[in-house]
């Protein structure tokens, strides 16, 4: 809500490096249609990866995970019923939140919606959500020593209503006003967000769920195909560094917003040169053996099947993804398991490392 006071003077004037970013992000917002009319089978595809590793980074960032990755996979495609224990549950939970907001109706943004999401990610726990926090919810760092560093006070606990309304309100007015890049709007909301800190437990993953929500509402729609959550948990210190950083005096309304816009658009603008790295193998002017030589060894999953290299480079025959598989394993680049349609073939160099 502090960010959006007097927001003129607080973003009005934007750091050169960052106006590069966002050129670079709004670019590649201009290029999706082309590639939704032209290889809507590689989307499909990008979505269904990208939603899985968003699932599992954003909860690994605050340290739920399931380490038997097949139980994960049964976990996140709704396969598994009987949940074992707290890890589980919430990487369960995590999907029904993010999976509510794809929907197209999870709009309008307001408080209600934050406290469906917070039910939702806690519904498969014993932890009741769907509730603002009732007690002083303070954000520290602990210490190998057992020590302790506060690194930011929220709203008191009475005063997160009027503090969340206000600052969809005021989020929501200057979208429609139209006076500043939303994709800087958003990342204001987000660090209000977390600076309010409505809830006892899960305000990084709901706001990490609302950021996708938001981004895509207003056309960003990389996060789709490119987990934006994955983009985060692969560099957690600088999204720490560049959120304690700007909720420095947040409360009087004097902080700085800008190490944490320019890690937020750094991000976006990293999603989408990963968009284009990955569209790129299915704009080659290659031989279909190359783009499976090179979607195997450079975008496909760690383990993979042969349907998805199909789904990925529609055109492209079994046989020739056959040979060349066969090809790729005689280099010693990959090695298969199983046989017929359930067989699963895995980069070697990724085992490796």
């Amino acid at each position: 809500m502090r960010s959006f006071e007097d927001l003129d003077t607080f973003i009005g004037s934007v750091p050169f490096d960052i106006v590069t970013s966002l050129r670079v992000v709004d670019t590649g917002r201009g290029s999706e249609a082309l590639f939704r009319d032209k290889l809507p089978a590689l989307l499909t595809s990008l979505a269904a990866k990208a939603r899985v590793a968003s699932i599992e980074a954003s909860s690994a960032i605050e340290g739920v995970v399931v380490a038997d990755k097949t139980r994960a996979a049964a976990i996140l495609s709704g396969d598994v019923h009987g949940l074992r224990d707290r890890s589980e549950q919430e990487l369960a939970g995590y999907r029904e939140a993010l999976d509510y907001l794809y929907q197209e109706s999870w709009r309008p943004l307001n408080i209600g919606l934050l406290l469906h999401l917070h039910r939702l990610l806690f519904r498969y726990t014993d932890v009741p959500g769907g509730a603002f926090t009732s007690s002083a919810n303070l954000v520290v760092d602990r210490h190998p020593d057992g020590s302790t560093t506060t690194r930011f006070t929220p709203v008191a606990p009475s005063e997160t209503p009027y503090y969340l309304d206000e600052l969809i309100a005021r989020y929501s007015g200057a979208i429609a006003a139209d006076r500043h890049h939303p994709v800087l709007l958003i990342g204001l909301f987000v660090l209000d967000l977390l600076t309010i800190h409505p809830f006892l437990d899960g305000n990084g993953r709901i706001s990490r769920a609302v950021t996708n929500a938001l981004l895509q509402d207003v056309g960003y729609d990389v996060t789709r195909y490119v987990s934006f959550e994955d983009r985060i948990a692969r560099t957690a210190d600088a999204y720490y560094a560049g959120l304690l950083s700007s909720t420095h005096d947040w409360h009087a309304g004097r902080h700085d917003p800008w190490p944490w816009l320019r890690y937020f658009v750094a991000v976006l603008n990293d999603s989408y040169d990963r968009f284009d790295e990955i569209t790129a193998a299915n704009r080659s002017t290659g031989s279909k053996q190359d783009r499976v030589r090179d979607y195997v060894t450079n975008h496909a999953a760690s383990t993979f099947r042969i349907a998805d290299i199909r789904t990925a480079l529609p055109g492209v025959s079994d046989q020739t993804i056959r040979l060349t598989l066969d090809q790729l394993r005689a280099a010693g680049v990959v090695r298969s398991g199983g046989a017929g349609r359930t067989a699963t073939w895995t980069r070697l160099h990724d085992e490796a490392t």
